[in-house]
């Protein structure tokens, strides 16, 4: 068993001694993906919707990358520097899942990094 290593200039490049993603046989692993535009490589912290917009881009963009989408995805990890944000982030979460939901864990961190307001990764299969 192999590990592949995805790298793609649409999403943040990693800002440590880490991935973007790994592929193993059928399986894409990302790392988790904080709200920054890789373009600019601004973080969108202003607004929690935004945020998690911005996160859930980066990860589709490293999916594709892999040559999978977000409609494989199996399960997410989400995590929030507040759940009361929980409603809104769920708002946007459900724009890139639609139907046929991933598994997924929400959880409450005292602190991300860069101060973000989320962090979200993903497990994909790839066909």
């Amino acid at each position: 068993m192999e590990k592949q290593i995805i790298k793609t200039v649409n999403a943040p490049a990693a800002i440590g001694p880490y991935s973007q993603a790994v592929k193993i046989e059928n399986l894409i692993y990302t790392s988790g993906q904080l709200p920054i535009n890789p373009s600019t490589g601004e973080l969108v912290n202003d607004d929690v919707k935004k945020a998690a917009e911005a996160s859930l881009n980066n990860v589709k963009a490293i999916l594709e990358e892999a040559g999978t989408s977000l409609d494989k995805v199996i399960k997410t990890l989400v995590f929030v520097k507040d759940m009361n944000d929980f409603a809104a982030i769920n708002e946007v979460y459900s724009k890139f899942f639609t139907k046929n939901y991933p598994a997924r864990s929400c959880v409450q961190v005292a602190k991300l990094p860069k101060d973000a307001l989320v962090e979200i990764e993903a497990i994909a299969i790839v066909e």
